[in-house]
């Protein structure tokens, strides 16, 4: 585990279909999320926040909605991030909307291949995030940075990383998934992504869930957790502007969390899609900082970390 972390904020919701993500990197502030870290002994600097278009709440073009934007915020990500990560820096990218991991996980795939590190991206999401502009119902570009960085959508985006695609979906593990549109399933199946959806986790467990998800990770991989705050169920988390009821427990996500943190590989993670205007008293940003808390470590007992 990296001792050494970096928080970028990236306060826009320019991929998302309402606004209010881009108070999240404050929510998550206000949280103490950069106390709760260092509590753990861990060095963490704040690097402030990236800079980039606003919103210009515009209809979608060609299936896209706000493209020229959304590239120009990725590709401010992208070196944020990769800048970090060539410090042997752990980045947290706080959202801001999920289109934002594009740059985020195009930083670290180039990474990857340039220090033979194998990656592994954890997906901990309500949705599969696999749509295209010919599938997709809103246009909006935070439902389709799964498929873009497996190398289906516009060049701007899938070309991030300097190889397209970024990334293989077979690097993929999705947790949590409970909403995934007619035409995307078909892509998914497709694709070969690997779901652990929520029906799974109700009929096996998260604790088999993980086992699988985390299957193989071992000295070598660059662990890169991407959570999108809706992943947990609304009850618990309702400071998101796209519910969806019947996620994970706060106890099936703090197995999750503990899960990740029993690795060691944590190497890069986002927070994405935290909306304070939909929240009651930061409730959420709360509930997120408690489980990153846990994803870094903090447990009941004394646990003797992975080889």
């Amino acid at each position: 585990m990296h001792h050494n972390i970096s928080l970028i904020g990236a306060p826009t919701d320019i991929g998302a279909g309402s606004r209010g993500a881009s108070m999240g990197p404050e929510a998550l502030r206000v949280a103490k999320l950069l106390e709760v870290l260092q509590g753990h002994g861990l060095e963490v600097v704040d690097r402030g926040n990236l800079t980039g278009p606003r919103n210009p709440w515009l209809a979608p073009v060609n299936g896209y909605r706000h493209l020229a934007e959304v590239v120009a915020w990725n590709r401010t990500v992208h070196d944020a991030v990769y800048a970090e990560l060539a410090q042997n820096r752990l980045p947290i990218l706080l959202g801001g909307d999920h289109c934002l991991v594009l740059g985020s996980i195009s930083a670290v795939a180039r990474h990857c291949r340039e220090t033979g590190k194998k990656l592994r991206v954890l997906w901990l999401d309500a949705h599969a995030d696999f749509n295209t502009n010919t599938l997709t119902p809103s246009g909006n570009i935070h439902g389709m940075p799964v498929a873009c960085l497996c190398g289906q959508g516009p060049s701007d985006l899938t070309g991030l990383s300097g190889q397209v695609p970024a990334i293989s979906p077979k690097w993929v593990r999705q947790i949590g998934i409970r909403s995934v549109d007619e035409g995307e399933k078909r892509l998914v199946h497709e694709a070969g992504l690997e779901v652990f959806d929520m029906r799974y986790i109700d009929e096996m467990g998260m604790r088999a869930a993980m086992e699988m998800a985390l299957a193989l990770v071992d000295a070598n991989t660059h662990l890169h957790v991407s959570f999108d705050v809706d992943f947990l169920d609304p009850d618990i988390a309702p400071g998101v502007g796209t519910t969806v009821r019947g996620g994970p427990t706060y106890r099936e996500a703090q197995l999750c969390m503990e899960m990740i943190a029993d690795t060691g590989r944590v190497a890069s993670l986002d927070v994405m899609e935290l909306n304070p205007a939909f929240d009651v008293r930061n409730r959420t940003a709360e509930v997120a900082v408690d489980l990153i808390e846990s994803m870094f470590g903090k447990s009941t007992l004394m646990r003797r970390p992975s080889a």
